[in-house]
């Protein structure tokens, strides 16, 4: 039931899912710090846009899978990217390794954060049976935030390490996508990337590894606190991992005349 007009406050409506998803997950997936009631607030938002447009979704019989990776492809270009420049204004003038080092921590702060408020949603859904139905649109909406933020992630290690992928926003973020579904870094000399990236296979994979993500979220369900423990530890490991994973990676992409001298193998 819809809180009475008197309770809801500024900016508490239902997003429109075809034009705020973007910009909710943009706003949650910034390294600008949101105080955790924001954070909440932007989630709970979230939640019920995604639970909108998967309504629509059961109508038209289009598969979950399918549906969230169209959703992720719709506001992958949402997401923000900074260039080496503004990363290393906004890490205390940090380059090379350290700030690679900082990247990778920023992000695991901001998807344990995520998971500790959506597990912490879920719970109090899984303590009240009547409003169960309502708790995986909170762990959908965790899902595409924390992919949002690992993207995000992605793409900035891709500028400190000098490998650089050109196309237009929405042709790079499809890029980051994809290969943040196969969980590597992109090669820069690979001409065929972009096409690469928007063919069946990369969505293929992407479906996969956004539903493995929303797998991880839904041991999130439990009573009371233990969701919100469970969700940022779990969202925390897997974000380092994957910093891991594309940082070893890119250290071999370049040759070695065009590495950074900041950058070592």
């Amino acid at each position: 039931m819809a809180a009475p007009e008197k309770d809801r406050q500024p900016g508490d409506e239902i997003a429109d899912p075809d034009k705020e998803v973007g910009e909710l997950v943009g706003r949650l997936a910034d390294s600008g710090e949101l105080e955790p009631a924001e954070r909440r607030r932007l989630l709970g938002r979230l939640a019920r846009a995604l639970a909108s447009g998967a309504r629509k979704t059961r109508e038209t019989g289009v598969g979950r899978g399918r549906w969230l990776a169209d959703v992720f492809m719709n506001i992958a270009p949402r997401i923000p990217i900074r260039d080496l420049h503004t990363l290393s204004e906004h890490h205390h003038g940090l380059t090379g390794e350290q700030l690679a080092d900082d990247l990778v921590r920023t992000a695991q702060k901001a998807t344990m954060t995520v998971g500790a408020i959506g597990g912490a949603l879920a719970a109090a859904e899984f303590a009240a049976p009547p409003l169960l139905l309502s708790a995986p649109a909170q762990l959908v909406a965790e899902t595409i935030v924390v992919a949002a933020i690992e993207v995000k992630l992605l793409a900035e290690l891709h500028e400190v390490y000098g490998v650089r992928v050109s196309g237009t926003g929405a042709q790079r973020a499809a890029v980051f996508a994809a290969a943040w579904a196969k969980q590597r870094g992109v090669d820069p000399l690979a001409p065929a990337s972009v096409t690469l990236a928007l063919g069946a296979a990369t969505k293929t994979a992407l479906r996969n590894r956004l539903m493995r993500t929303l797998g991880r979220h839904l041991t999130t369900l439990g009573p009371f606190l233990t969701g919100a423990v469970a969700g940022g530890a779990l969202n925390r490991m897997a974000t380092k991992k994957v910093g891991e994973a594309i940082r070893n990676d890119l250290r071999g992409k370049l040759p070695p005349g065009r590495r950074s001298p900041e950058i070592r193998p």
